[in-house]
Protein backbone atom coordinates (compact mmCIF):
# COMPACT_ATOMS: atom_id res chain seq x y z
CA UNK A 1 0.00 0.00 0.00
CA UNK A 2 3.12 2.69 -0.55
CA UNK A 3 1.51 3.73 -3.65
CA UNK A 4 -1.27 4.54 -1.58
CA UNK A 5 0.44 6.54 0.81
CA UNK A 6 3.02 7.83 -1.21
CA UNK A 7 -0.24 9.01 -3.73
CA UNK A 8 -1.92 10.69 -0.59
CA UNK A 9 0.61 12.79 1.37
CA UNK A 10 3.54 12.85 -2.04
CA UNK A 11 4.19 16.02 -3.95
CA UNK A 12 3.38 15.15 -7.12
CA UNK A 13 1.47 16.36 -9.44
CA UNK A 14 -1.34 13.25 -9.34
CA UNK A 15 -1.54 14.69 -5.51
CA UNK A 16 -2.41 17.71 -6.63
CA UNK A 17 -5.23 16.59 -9.00
CA UNK A 18 -6.46 14.07 -6.54
CA UNK A 19 -7.00 16.44 -4.11
CA UNK A 20 -8.62 19.39 -6.29
CA UNK A 21 -10.86 16.51 -7.31
CA UNK A 22 -12.06 15.38 -4.06
CA UNK A 23 -12.16 18.77 -2.59
CA UNK A 24 -14.56 20.78 -6.11
CA UNK A 25 -16.57 17.47 -6.24
CA UNK A 26 -17.88 17.40 -2.50
CA UNK A 27 -17.67 20.81 -2.28
CA UNK A 28 -19.81 21.46 -4.89
CA UNK A 29 -22.11 18.21 -3.94
CA UNK A 30 -22.60 19.48 -0.48
CA UNK A 31 -23.33 22.73 -1.76
CA UNK A 32 -26.65 21.72 -3.33
CA UNK A 33 -28.02 21.16 0.36
CA UNK A 34 -30.52 24.09 0.97
CA UNK A 35 -32.03 26.07 3.83
CA UNK A 36 -34.72 27.30 3.39
CA UNK A 37 -34.68 28.44 0.19
CA UNK A 38 -30.65 29.46 0.77
CA UNK A 39 -27.82 27.52 -0.23
CA UNK A 40 -24.18 28.01 -0.57
CA UNK A 41 -23.60 26.72 -3.89
CA UNK A 42 -20.00 26.20 -5.44
CA UNK A 43 -18.84 28.74 -2.35
CA UNK A 44 -18.99 25.27 -0.18
CA UNK A 45 -15.86 24.28 -2.31
CA UNK A 46 -13.93 26.90 0.05
CA UNK A 47 -14.94 24.93 2.97
CA UNK A 48 -14.28 21.66 2.11
CA UNK A 49 -10.97 22.99 0.91
CA UNK A 50 -10.62 24.17 4.97
CA UNK A 51 -11.61 21.02 6.15
CA UNK A 52 -8.96 19.21 3.88
CA UNK A 53 -6.11 21.28 4.74
CA UNK A 54 -6.79 21.25 8.29
CA UNK A 55 -6.33 17.63 8.12
CA UNK A 56 -2.95 18.06 7.13
CA UNK A 57 -3.20 17.18 3.36
CA UNK A 58 -0.98 20.08 1.11
CA UNK A 59 -0.45 21.00 -2.27
CA UNK A 60 2.63 21.69 -3.52
CA UNK A 61 3.18 25.62 -3.68
CA UNK A 62 3.88 26.01 -7.08
CA UNK A 63 1.34 24.05 -8.34
CA UNK A 64 -1.29 25.42 -6.12
CA UNK A 65 0.07 28.98 -7.40
CA UNK A 66 -0.82 28.34 -10.59
CA UNK A 67 -4.36 26.50 -10.19
CA UNK A 68 -5.37 29.45 -8.21
CA UNK A 69 -4.47 32.64 -10.61
CA UNK A 70 -5.66 30.65 -13.75
CA UNK A 71 -8.78 29.46 -12.29
CA UNK A 72 -9.22 32.70 -11.10
CA UNK A 73 -8.33 33.90 -14.74
CA UNK A 74 -11.11 32.08 -16.20
CA UNK A 75 -13.70 32.87 -14.06
CA UNK A 76 -12.95 36.50 -14.38
CA UNK A 77 -12.92 36.55 -18.29
CA UNK A 78 -15.91 34.76 -18.44
CA UNK A 79 -18.47 36.82 -16.17
CA UNK A 80 -16.69 39.91 -18.47
CA UNK A 81 -17.73 37.71 -21.59
CA UNK A 82 -21.29 37.22 -20.23
CA UNK A 83 -21.74 41.10 -18.67
CA UNK A 84 -20.33 43.23 -21.64
CA UNK A 85 -23.00 43.10 -23.76
CA UNK A 86 -25.00 45.14 -20.88
CA UNK A 87 -22.72 46.81 -18.81
CA UNK A 88 -22.82 50.03 -21.01
CA UNK A 89 -26.61 50.06 -21.25
CA UNK A 90 -27.23 49.19 -17.64
CA UNK A 91 -27.16 53.31 -17.46
CA UNK A 92 -29.80 53.72 -19.08
CA UNK A 93 -32.87 55.05 -17.85
CA UNK A 94 -33.99 53.95 -14.08
CA UNK A 95 -30.74 51.60 -14.59
CA UNK A 96 -28.64 55.13 -12.97
CA UNK A 97 -30.50 55.61 -10.29
CA UNK A 98 -30.10 51.93 -8.78
CA UNK A 99 -26.20 52.04 -10.38
CA UNK A 100 -25.99 55.07 -8.35
CA UNK A 101 -27.20 53.63 -5.07
CA UNK A 102 -24.76 50.69 -5.86
CA UNK A 103 -21.80 52.90 -5.94
CA UNK A 104 -22.99 54.05 -2.84
CA UNK A 105 -23.25 51.01 -1.22
CA UNK A 106 -19.75 49.91 -2.38
CA UNK A 107 -18.37 53.41 -1.18
CA UNK A 108 -20.15 53.21 2.47
CA UNK A 109 -18.86 49.39 2.54
CA UNK A 110 -15.00 50.55 2.01
CA UNK A 111 -15.72 53.69 4.48
CA UNK A 112 -16.60 50.86 7.33
CA UNK A 113 -13.88 48.89 6.63
CA UNK A 114 -11.29 51.83 7.17
CA UNK A 115 -12.82 53.11 10.40
CA UNK A 116 -12.88 49.25 11.49
CA UNK A 117 -9.08 49.78 11.09
CA UNK A 118 -9.15 52.94 13.38
CA UNK A 119 -11.47 51.65 15.56
CA UNK A 120 -9.52 48.52 16.82
CA UNK A 121 -6.23 50.53 16.56
CA UNK A 122 -4.51 48.23 13.94
CA UNK A 123 -5.01 45.02 15.79
CA UNK A 124 -6.59 43.93 12.00
CA UNK A 125 -4.49 44.87 9.30
CA UNK A 126 -5.76 46.27 6.36
CA UNK A 127 -5.15 43.69 3.79
CA UNK A 128 -6.95 41.05 6.29
CA UNK A 129 -9.79 43.90 6.13
CA UNK A 130 -9.80 43.78 2.81
CA UNK A 131 -10.31 39.60 2.97
CA UNK A 132 -13.00 40.01 5.11
CA UNK A 133 -14.97 42.73 3.17
CA UNK A 134 -14.73 40.33 0.34
CA UNK A 135 -16.80 38.10 2.46
CA UNK A 136 -18.80 40.07 3.72
CA UNK A 137 -20.20 40.84 0.51
CA UNK A 138 -19.34 37.46 -0.52
CA UNK A 139 -17.74 38.72 -3.79
CA UNK A 140 -14.85 35.91 -4.55
CA UNK A 141 -13.23 38.02 -7.76
CA UNK A 142 -12.42 41.11 -5.17
CA UNK A 143 -10.35 38.75 -2.92
CA UNK A 144 -8.67 37.17 -5.91
CA UNK A 145 -7.94 40.96 -6.42
CA UNK A 146 -6.41 41.45 -3.47
CA UNK A 147 -4.47 39.07 -2.96
CA UNK A 148 -2.93 39.69 -6.59
CA UNK A 149 -2.07 43.03 -5.78
CA UNK A 150 -0.21 41.08 -2.39
CA UNK A 151 1.48 39.38 -4.73
CA UNK A 152 2.78 42.86 -6.82
CA UNK A 153 3.88 44.04 -3.41
CA UNK A 154 5.45 41.44 -2.35
CA UNK A 155 7.64 41.21 -5.19
CA UNK A 156 8.63 44.93 -4.94
CA UNK A 157 9.90 44.49 -1.80
CA UNK A 158 6.93 47.02 -0.18
CA UNK A 159 5.09 44.05 1.68
CA UNK A 160 7.55 43.49 4.86
CA UNK A 161 7.40 39.49 5.79
CA UNK A 162 5.17 36.77 4.31
CA UNK A 163 1.89 37.43 1.98
CA UNK A 164 -1.15 37.32 4.68
CA UNK A 165 -3.75 34.97 4.35
CA UNK A 166 -6.69 36.83 3.99
CA UNK A 167 -8.65 33.92 2.33
CA UNK A 168 -8.46 32.90 6.21
CA UNK A 169 -10.94 36.81 6.86
CA UNK A 170 -12.99 35.93 3.80
CA UNK A 171 -13.65 32.42 5.07
CA UNK A 172 -14.35 33.52 8.51
CA UNK A 173 -17.05 36.48 7.00
CA UNK A 174 -18.44 34.72 4.34
CA UNK A 175 -21.45 32.49 6.46
CA UNK A 176 -22.55 36.13 7.77
CA UNK A 177 -22.17 37.82 4.86
CA UNK A 178 -25.18 35.75 3.70
CA UNK A 179 -27.28 36.20 6.92
CA UNK A 180 -26.48 39.76 7.12
CA UNK A 181 -27.82 40.68 4.12
CA UNK A 182 -31.05 38.67 4.79
CA UNK A 183 -31.30 39.90 7.80
CA UNK A 184 -31.44 43.32 6.93
CA UNK A 185 -33.91 42.67 3.94
CA UNK A 186 -36.22 41.71 7.34
CA UNK A 187 -35.67 44.33 8.79
CA UNK A 188 -36.01 47.05 6.04
CA UNK A 189 -39.38 44.91 5.93
CA UNK A 190 -40.19 45.35 9.75
CA UNK A 191 -39.19 49.16 9.80
CA UNK A 192 -41.26 50.22 6.72
CA UNK A 193 -44.06 47.92 7.39
CA UNK A 194 -43.91 46.40 3.95
CA UNK A 195 -46.91 44.30 2.32
CA UNK A 196 -45.54 41.81 0.18
CA UNK A 197 -48.87 42.12 -2.16
CA UNK A 198 -49.16 45.56 -2.18
CA UNK A 199 -45.81 46.21 -3.44
CA UNK A 200 -46.80 43.12 -6.26
CA UNK A 201 -49.76 45.43 -7.37
CA UNK A 202 -47.84 48.80 -7.05
CA UNK A 203 -45.12 47.18 -9.04
CA UNK A 204 -48.13 45.74 -11.55
CA UNK A 205 -49.02 49.56 -12.05
CA UNK A 206 -45.93 50.99 -12.74
CA UNK A 207 -46.00 52.10 -16.50
CA UNK A 208 -42.21 52.57 -17.52
CA UNK A 209 -41.17 53.00 -21.05
CA UNK A 210 -39.46 49.91 -22.31
CA UNK A 211 -36.66 49.12 -25.09
CA UNK A 212 -39.32 45.95 -25.84
CA UNK A 213 -40.39 46.10 -29.27
CA UNK A 214 -43.98 45.20 -29.61
CA UNK A 215 -46.41 44.05 -33.25
CA UNK A 216 -49.06 46.57 -33.71
CA UNK A 217 -51.02 46.46 -36.91
CA UNK A 218 -51.83 50.57 -37.68
CA UNK A 219 -54.58 51.39 -40.49
CA UNK A 220 -53.62 54.81 -42.06
CA UNK A 221 -56.03 57.64 -41.00
CA UNK A 222 -53.42 60.52 -41.43
CA UNK A 223 -53.98 62.45 -44.99
CA UNK A 224 -51.20 64.51 -45.03
CA UNK A 225 -49.07 61.16 -45.31
CA UNK A 226 -50.85 59.85 -48.53
CA UNK A 227 -48.06 59.24 -51.27
CA UNK A 228 -45.25 59.64 -48.53
CA UNK A 229 -43.13 56.80 -48.49
CA UNK A 230 -42.14 54.74 -45.35
CA UNK A 231 -38.69 56.59 -45.30
CA UNK A 232 -40.59 60.10 -45.29
CA UNK A 233 -42.61 59.21 -42.82
CA UNK A 234 -39.91 57.95 -40.43
CA UNK A 235 -37.69 61.05 -40.86
CA UNK A 236 -40.40 63.24 -40.27
CA UNK A 237 -41.62 61.38 -36.76
CA UNK A 238 -38.28 60.74 -35.78
CA UNK A 239 -39.22 57.39 -34.12
CA UNK A 240 -37.44 53.95 -35.12
CA UNK A 241 -40.54 51.74 -36.69
CA UNK A 242 -40.48 48.35 -39.14
CA UNK A 243 -43.64 48.35 -41.45
CA UNK A 244 -42.80 44.12 -42.32
CA UNK A 245 -46.24 43.74 -44.00
CA UNK A 246 -48.87 46.25 -45.74
CA UNK A 247 -52.38 45.39 -47.14
CA UNK A 248 -53.63 47.76 -49.69
CA UNK A 249 -56.94 46.50 -49.96
CA UNK A 250 -56.19 43.63 -52.88
CA UNK A 251 -53.06 41.89 -51.22
CA UNK A 252 -50.69 41.38 -49.02
CA UNK A 253 -46.87 43.14 -49.73
CA UNK A 254 -43.69 43.61 -48.18
CA UNK A 255 -43.17 46.70 -47.67
CA UNK A 256 -39.69 48.89 -48.51
CA UNK A 257 -38.33 52.21 -47.59
CA UNK A 258 -39.94 53.39 -51.30
CA UNK A 259 -43.23 51.94 -50.82
CA UNK A 260 -45.90 55.01 -50.61
CA UNK A 261 -48.59 54.81 -48.04
CA UNK A 262 -52.66 55.46 -48.98
CA UNK A 263 -55.51 56.20 -46.95
CA UNK A 264 -57.33 53.19 -45.55
CA UNK A 265 -53.92 51.01 -45.93
CA UNK A 266 -52.75 48.93 -43.00
CA UNK A 267 -49.74 48.11 -41.82
CA UNK A 268 -47.94 45.86 -39.52
CA UNK A 269 -45.16 47.90 -37.58
CA UNK A 270 -43.03 46.74 -35.00
CA UNK A 271 -41.99 49.38 -32.75
CA UNK A 272 -40.19 50.05 -29.20
CA UNK A 273 -42.74 50.14 -26.55
CA UNK A 274 -41.81 54.28 -25.49
CA UNK A 275 -42.65 54.89 -29.12
CA UNK A 276 -45.42 52.92 -29.88
CA UNK A 277 -48.13 55.89 -28.74
CA UNK A 278 -46.77 58.42 -30.95
CA UNK A 279 -46.27 56.10 -33.91
CA UNK A 280 -49.82 55.23 -33.45
CA UNK A 281 -50.84 58.50 -33.31
CA UNK A 282 -49.44 59.54 -36.42
CA UNK A 283 -49.79 57.36 -39.04
CA UNK A 284 -53.83 57.27 -37.88
CA UNK A 285 -55.43 54.29 -36.03
CA UNK A 286 -54.36 50.77 -34.20
CA UNK A 287 -56.94 47.88 -35.41
CA UNK A 288 -57.09 44.56 -35.09
CA UNK A 289 -56.44 42.81 -38.33
CA UNK A 290 -55.13 38.85 -38.89
CA UNK A 291 -52.53 38.57 -40.74
CA UNK A 292 -52.50 34.88 -40.30
CA UNK A 293 -54.57 35.03 -43.64
CA UNK A 294 -51.96 35.70 -45.59
CA UNK A 295 -49.65 33.09 -44.32
CA UNK A 296 -50.02 30.97 -48.09
CA UNK A 297 -47.77 33.97 -49.44
CA UNK A 298 -46.12 35.62 -46.28
CA UNK A 299 -44.54 33.88 -43.36
CA UNK A 300 -42.36 34.60 -40.51
CA UNK A 301 -39.63 32.73 -39.07
CA UNK A 302 -36.80 33.00 -37.04
CA UNK A 303 -33.52 32.46 -38.00
CA UNK A 304 -30.42 31.80 -35.92
CA UNK A 305 -26.56 33.57 -36.96
CA UNK A 306 -24.04 31.22 -37.37
CA UNK A 307 -22.17 32.58 -40.11
CA UNK A 308 -19.03 33.98 -39.03
CA UNK A 309 -18.74 36.34 -42.16
CA UNK A 310 -21.87 37.79 -40.95
CA UNK A 311 -20.43 38.69 -37.34
CA UNK A 312 -20.13 42.74 -36.94
CA UNK A 313 -22.58 43.75 -40.40
CA UNK A 314 -24.87 46.07 -40.19
CA UNK A 315 -28.29 45.10 -40.98
CA UNK A 316 -28.54 47.74 -43.72
CA UNK A 317 -25.68 46.52 -45.55
CA UNK A 318 -26.74 43.35 -45.87
CA UNK A 319 -29.91 44.42 -48.08
CA UNK A 320 -32.23 42.00 -47.99
CA UNK A 321 -35.16 44.03 -48.74
CA UNK A 322 -33.51 45.42 -51.78
CA UNK A 323 -32.58 41.62 -52.68
CA UNK A 324 -34.74 38.91 -51.76
CA UNK A 325 -38.00 41.45 -50.60
CA UNK A 326 -38.14 40.13 -47.25
CA UNK A 327 -38.08 42.33 -44.17
CA UNK A 328 -35.97 41.28 -40.61
CA UNK A 329 -38.23 42.74 -37.83
CA UNK A 330 -36.52 41.72 -35.03
CA UNK A 331 -33.39 40.68 -33.42
CA UNK A 332 -33.16 38.79 -29.79
CA UNK A 333 -30.04 38.91 -27.91
CA UNK A 334 -28.97 37.51 -24.70
CA UNK A 335 -32.74 36.90 -23.96
CA UNK A 336 -33.88 41.03 -25.42
CA UNK A 337 -35.80 41.45 -27.93
CA UNK A 338 -33.98 44.34 -30.37
CA UNK A 339 -35.64 46.65 -33.34
CA UNK A 340 -33.91 45.68 -36.07
CA UNK A 341 -32.92 49.00 -37.17
CA UNK A 342 -30.99 49.25 -40.14
CA UNK A 343 -27.90 50.35 -38.16
CA UNK A 344 -27.76 47.68 -35.77
CA UNK A 345 -24.81 45.09 -36.00
CA UNK A 346 -25.67 41.25 -35.89
CA UNK A 347 -23.61 39.10 -33.87
CA UNK A 348 -22.96 35.41 -34.12
CA UNK A 349 -25.81 33.44 -31.97
CA UNK A 350 -28.38 36.46 -32.97
CA UNK A 351 -31.68 35.25 -33.43
CA UNK A 352 -33.53 37.24 -36.35
CA UNK A 353 -37.19 37.21 -36.61
CA UNK A 354 -37.92 37.72 -41.16
CA UNK A 355 -40.77 38.06 -42.95
CA UNK A 356 -41.31 37.25 -46.44
CA UNK A 357 -41.96 34.68 -48.90
CA UNK A 358 -40.57 30.89 -47.83
CA UNK A 359 -38.06 31.06 -50.79
CA UNK A 360 -37.07 34.27 -50.14
CA UNK A 361 -36.23 32.87 -46.61
CA UNK A 362 -35.08 30.28 -47.69
CA UNK A 363 -32.37 32.26 -49.62
CA UNK A 364 -31.65 34.66 -46.38
CA UNK A 365 -30.99 31.13 -43.93
CA UNK A 366 -28.17 30.41 -46.32
CA UNK A 367 -27.06 33.86 -45.98
CA UNK A 368 -26.91 33.87 -42.02
CA UNK A 369 -26.56 30.15 -41.47
CA UNK A 370 -29.03 28.70 -39.21
CA UNK A 371 -27.05 25.92 -38.38
CA UNK A 372 -27.51 25.37 -34.82
CA UNK A 373 -24.57 22.65 -34.69
CA UNK A 374 -21.81 25.52 -35.25
CA UNK A 375 -22.52 27.71 -31.93
CA UNK A 376 -21.99 24.56 -30.30
CA UNK A 377 -18.39 25.09 -31.30
CA UNK A 378 -16.02 26.77 -29.06
CA UNK A 379 -14.38 30.22 -30.25
CA UNK A 380 -11.12 29.06 -28.22
CA UNK A 381 -9.29 32.05 -30.55
CA UNK A 382 -11.31 34.75 -28.86
CA UNK A 383 -11.00 33.17 -25.06
CA UNK A 384 -7.35 33.01 -25.07
CA UNK A 385 -6.80 36.10 -27.24
CA UNK A 386 -8.82 37.99 -24.94
CA UNK A 387 -6.67 36.30 -21.94
CA UNK A 388 -3.44 37.29 -23.51
CA UNK A 389 -4.54 41.17 -24.08
CA UNK A 390 -5.88 41.24 -20.83
CA UNK A 391 -2.72 39.99 -18.76
CA UNK A 392 -0.91 42.56 -21.33
CA UNK A 393 -3.55 45.43 -19.96
CA UNK A 394 -3.49 44.20 -16.70
CA UNK A 395 0.71 44.59 -16.21
CA UNK A 396 0.90 47.94 -17.33
CA UNK A 397 2.08 49.98 -14.47
CA UNK A 398 -0.26 53.00 -13.61
CA UNK A 399 1.25 55.83 -11.46
CA UNK A 400 -0.62 57.42 -9.05
CA UNK A 401 0.40 60.92 -6.50
CA UNK A 402 0.87 59.31 -2.94
CA UNK A 403 0.92 55.16 -3.85
CA UNK A 404 4.31 53.86 -2.56
CA UNK A 405 4.34 51.77 -6.33
CA UNK A 406 2.59 52.20 -9.83
CA UNK A 407 -0.90 50.08 -9.27
CA UNK A 408 -1.51 47.45 -11.91
CA UNK A 409 -4.85 46.03 -12.62
CA UNK A 410 -3.10 42.82 -12.63
CA UNK A 411 -4.16 39.37 -13.18
CA UNK A 412 -8.07 39.71 -12.27
CA UNK A 413 -8.55 43.41 -13.39
CA UNK A 414 -6.63 43.39 -16.99
CA UNK A 415 -9.14 39.92 -18.29
CA UNK A 416 -11.62 41.67 -16.70
CA UNK A 417 -11.61 44.66 -18.73
CA UNK A 418 -10.86 43.55 -21.71
CA UNK A 419 -13.33 40.94 -21.71
CA UNK A 420 -16.06 43.25 -21.35
CA UNK A 421 -14.63 45.29 -24.40
CA UNK A 422 -14.65 42.48 -26.28
CA UNK A 423 -18.36 41.38 -24.92
CA UNK A 424 -19.53 44.68 -26.03
CA UNK A 425 -17.08 45.69 -29.34
CA UNK A 426 -15.74 42.31 -29.97
CA UNK A 427 -18.14 42.23 -33.63
CA UNK A 428 -16.25 45.47 -34.61
CA UNK A 429 -13.50 43.57 -34.98
CA UNK A 430 -14.92 40.18 -36.51
CA UNK A 431 -14.00 38.27 -33.35
CA UNK A 432 -16.62 35.77 -32.80
CA UNK A 433 -17.42 36.33 -28.77
CA UNK A 434 -20.33 33.84 -28.89
CA UNK A 435 -20.44 31.36 -26.02
CA UNK A 436 -23.11 29.02 -25.19
CA UNK A 437 -24.46 29.38 -21.72
CA UNK A 438 -23.75 26.48 -21.05
CA UNK A 439 -20.28 26.81 -22.17
CA UNK A 440 -19.97 29.95 -20.44
CA UNK A 441 -21.39 28.41 -16.87
CA UNK A 442 -18.98 25.50 -17.24
CA UNK A 443 -15.45 27.79 -17.87
CA UNK A 444 -17.30 30.27 -14.61
CA UNK A 445 -17.88 27.09 -12.37
CA UNK A 446 -14.49 25.38 -12.95
CA UNK A 447 -12.35 28.62 -12.76
CA UNK A 448 -14.01 29.48 -9.97
CA UNK A 449 -13.64 26.16 -8.52
CA UNK A 450 -10.24 25.72 -9.27
CA UNK A 451 -9.38 29.16 -7.06
CA UNK A 452 -11.51 28.52 -3.84
CA UNK A 453 -10.20 25.09 -3.66
CA UNK A 454 -6.76 26.32 -3.80
CA UNK A 455 -7.69 29.15 -1.22
CA UNK A 456 -9.40 26.56 0.97
CA UNK A 457 -6.35 24.47 1.00
CA UNK A 458 -3.69 27.24 2.28
CA UNK A 459 -5.84 28.64 4.49
CA UNK A 460 -7.60 25.22 6.68
CA UNK A 461 -4.43 24.68 8.73
CA UNK A 462 -5.12 28.19 10.78
CA UNK A 463 -9.13 28.30 10.46
CA UNK A 464 -10.11 26.63 13.67
CA UNK A 465 -7.68 28.40 15.84
CA UNK A 466 -8.38 31.54 14.19
CA UNK A 467 -12.08 31.79 14.29
CA UNK A 468 -12.27 30.23 18.37
CA UNK A 469 -9.43 33.15 18.95
CA UNK A 470 -10.15 36.81 20.28
CA UNK A 471 -8.90 37.76 16.39
CA UNK A 472 -11.12 35.19 14.96
CA UNK A 473 -14.01 37.11 16.94
CA UNK A 474 -13.17 40.29 15.89
CA UNK A 475 -13.34 39.50 12.54
CA UNK A 476 -16.80 38.06 12.40
CA UNK A 477 -18.12 41.31 13.97
CA UNK A 478 -16.22 43.52 11.67
CA UNK A 479 -17.54 40.99 9.05
CA UNK A 480 -21.39 42.04 10.37
CA UNK A 481 -20.83 45.57 9.98
CA UNK A 482 -19.38 45.54 6.55
CA UNK A 483 -22.32 43.37 5.47
CA UNK A 484 -25.32 45.11 7.40
CA UNK A 485 -24.66 48.95 7.80
CA UNK A 486 -23.97 50.05 4.39
CA UNK A 487 -27.33 47.60 3.02
CA UNK A 488 -29.31 49.49 5.68
CA UNK A 489 -28.05 52.60 4.81
CA UNK A 490 -29.10 51.94 1.31
CA UNK A 491 -32.08 50.09 1.99
CA UNK A 492 -33.38 52.89 3.95
CA UNK A 493 -32.65 55.68 1.11
CA UNK A 494 -34.07 53.85 -1.56
CA UNK A 495 -37.37 53.16 0.38
CA UNK A 496 -37.29 57.20 0.78
CA UNK A 497 -36.87 57.04 -2.93
CA UNK A 498 -40.27 55.37 -3.57
CA UNK A 499 -37.90 52.17 -4.90
CA UNK A 500 -40.51 49.32 -4.94
CA UNK A 501 -39.03 46.96 -2.15
CA UNK A 502 -38.60 43.83 -4.77
CA UNK A 503 -36.89 45.95 -6.67
CA UNK A 504 -34.59 47.42 -4.19
CA UNK A 505 -33.53 44.04 -2.35
CA UNK A 506 -32.36 42.81 -5.74
CA UNK A 507 -30.46 45.96 -6.53
CA UNK A 508 -28.93 45.29 -2.74
CA UNK A 509 -28.54 41.73 -3.50
CA UNK A 510 -26.80 42.72 -6.77
CA UNK A 511 -24.48 45.33 -5.30
CA UNK A 512 -23.30 42.29 -2.63
CA UNK A 513 -22.91 40.45 -6.03
CA UNK A 514 -24.49 38.16 -3.11
CA UNK A 515 -26.80 34.74 -5.34
CA UNK A 516 -27.80 33.38 -2.10
CA UNK A 517 -29.97 36.69 -1.30
CA UNK A 518 -31.15 36.95 -4.93
CA UNK A 519 -32.26 33.29 -4.33
CA UNK A 520 -34.18 34.64 -1.39
CA UNK A 521 -35.67 37.58 -3.23
CA UNK A 522 -36.86 35.71 -5.62
CA UNK A 523 -38.64 33.11 -3.56
CA UNK A 524 -40.44 36.11 -1.82
CA UNK A 525 -41.45 37.68 -4.91
CA UNK A 526 -44.05 36.45 -7.61
CA UNK A 527 -41.92 38.17 -10.03
CA UNK A 528 -38.91 39.11 -12.00
CA UNK A 529 -38.15 42.07 -10.14
CA UNK A 530 -35.44 41.14 -7.95
CA UNK A 531 -33.79 39.47 -11.21
CA UNK A 532 -33.77 42.69 -13.15
CA UNK A 533 -32.26 45.17 -10.66
CA UNK A 534 -29.93 42.39 -9.70
CA UNK A 535 -28.78 41.91 -13.32
CA UNK A 536 -28.96 46.04 -13.93
CA UNK A 537 -26.04 46.67 -11.13
CA UNK A 538 -24.39 43.78 -11.36
CA UNK A 539 -21.71 44.64 -14.51
CA UNK A 540 -21.04 47.74 -12.71
CA UNK A 541 -20.49 46.06 -9.21
CA UNK A 542 -18.39 43.29 -10.13
CA UNK A 543 -15.90 46.30 -11.93
CA UNK A 544 -15.89 48.27 -8.84
CA UNK A 545 -15.65 45.82 -6.50
CA UNK A 546 -12.61 43.96 -8.13
CA UNK A 547 -10.75 47.26 -8.65
CA UNK A 548 -11.29 48.81 -5.20
CA UNK A 549 -10.03 45.38 -3.39
CA UNK A 550 -6.82 46.49 -5.33
CA UNK A 551 -6.43 50.34 -4.66
CA UNK A 552 -7.32 49.93 -1.25
CA UNK A 553 -4.00 46.98 -0.85
CA UNK A 554 -2.35 49.27 -2.85
CA UNK A 555 -2.98 52.73 -1.10
CA UNK A 556 -2.94 51.44 2.28
CA UNK A 557 -0.97 48.24 3.03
Amino acid sequence: MNWLTELLTGNSVAHAVLIYAFVIATGVLLGKIKIGSVSLGVTFVLFMGILVGHFGFTVDHDIMHFVKEFGLILFIFSIGLQVGPSFFTSFKKGGMMLNGLAVLLILLGIGVTLSLFGIFHGEISIPMLVGIMQGAVTNTPGLGAAQEALNQLSAAGSLPGEIPSIGLGYAVAYPMGVIGILLTFIILRFVFRIKLDKEEESLRNQKESHETPNWISIKIANESLVDCSLAQCQSMIRRQFIASRLFNGKEVIIPSDETCLKLGDIVSVIVNEADEKAVTAFLGKKVDYVWEDSENTMVSRRIVVTQSNINGKTIGSLAFRTTYGVNITRVHRSGIDLLARPELYLQVGDRVTVVGSLDAIGKVEKILGNTLKRLNEPHLITIFLGIFVGILVGSIPIHFPNMPMPAKLGLAGGPLIIAILLGRFGYRLKLITYTTQSANLMLREMGISLFLASVGISAGAEFVDTVVSPDGLRWILSGVLITMVPALIVGIIGRLLKINYFTLIGMISGSCTNPPALAYSGSIANNDAPAVAYSTVYPLTMFLRIICAQFIILLFA
